[in-house]
């Protein structure tokens, strides 16, 4: 499994998303995919199965401190720093942990001030509650902020990101500042496996299309991905890309299929997103 180290902690850069995984299929979901070999798992209030990722961990006999965790607070909880606070406490007891190893403030909240959103997850981290902090779907403004508020600890942000996206700028605030950027929807939910040049890097290494851009994306500096799947074939499969490597050709093939609107998620309120050069 290849890592990336933030704030001297180690975290696995194929992560295994939860987002729309619910009820039995949840847990069993969370379950197959530690058992295969995942070691992070990633999920939020908003997905409403943070019970069904604790009892899909408690059903795989890893053990807690071997995988990493993610949870992200929602919206209707920074009102007020306590009740931030409170729904994490909330999560921790449905994800049946003492703590996390990162919590994100889910979106930069357009009715809210960056300190707002900061201060909670500084607190819960200040408590113990979680090891990292970072934010989710923050501009290269935000950011900046943010990480000036925390006085560099938010080390993540955790957004949209595949092949027929760019997002150069966040990619250049990441590394220029040793953050992390969690790739989601790193499919495209679906449409990036369609290009033609990706089917092709495919057949030369006998792998899926879903393989080749999941080996793209942790390929490259800073970056994590968190697919997610209820199919336990497509959850072995998104696993199995650690047998090979994509060369720099290839990843620069790749490369030339971002565009900056090719935007999977994008809600009313949302920021007003960066714009790529």
């Amino acid at each position: 499994m290849e890592t990336i180290t933030l704030n001297n902690i180690e975290i696995p850069k194929l992560g295994f998303g939860t987002w729309e995984l619910k009820g039995n299929d949840g847990v069993k979901a969370v379950r197959d995919a530690l058992q295969i070999g995942y070691r992070h798992i990633d999920t939020a209030q908003a997905y409403d199965n943070e019970e069904q990722v604790g009892e899909g961990w408690k059903k795989s006999d890893v053990l807690r401190e071997d995988f990493f965790l993610t949870t992200k607070i929602f919206r209707e909880q920074f009102e007020t720093k306590e009740k931030a606070v409170k729904s994490l406490e909330e999560s921790l007891e449905k994800l049946k942990t003492d703590y996390v190893d990162l919590v994100l403030v889910h979106w930069p909240f357009p009715e809210y001030k960056i300190e707002q959103l900061i201060e909670p997850v500084l607190e819960a981290q200040d408590k113990g509650m979680t090891r990292l902090i970072g934010v989710s779907n923050f501009t290269v403004e935000q950011m900046q902020q943010a990480k000036d508020i925390s006085d560099n600890r938010i080390c993540l942000n955790q957004v949209e990101y595949h092949p027929k996206l760019n997002q150069q700028p966040i990619l250049d605030f990441v590394r220029e500042n040793g953050w992390g950027m969690t790739a989601y929807s790193p499919l495209g939910r679906g449409t990036a496996m369609d290009e033609g040049v990706i089917k092709d890097i495919a057949e030369t290494h006998n792998k899926s299309q879903a393989q080749i851009v999941l080996r793209w994306l942790i390929q490259q500096d800073n970056v994590l991905a968190i697919p997610k799947s209820s199919n336990p074939d497509h959850i072995q499969s998104n696993f199995d890309i650690f047998d090979f490597e994509l060369t720099t050709d290839e990843m620069d093939q790749i490369m030339q299929l971002r565009s900056e609107n090719d935007r999977q998620v994008d809600p009313d309120f949302a920021p007003q997103w960066d714009k790529a050069a």
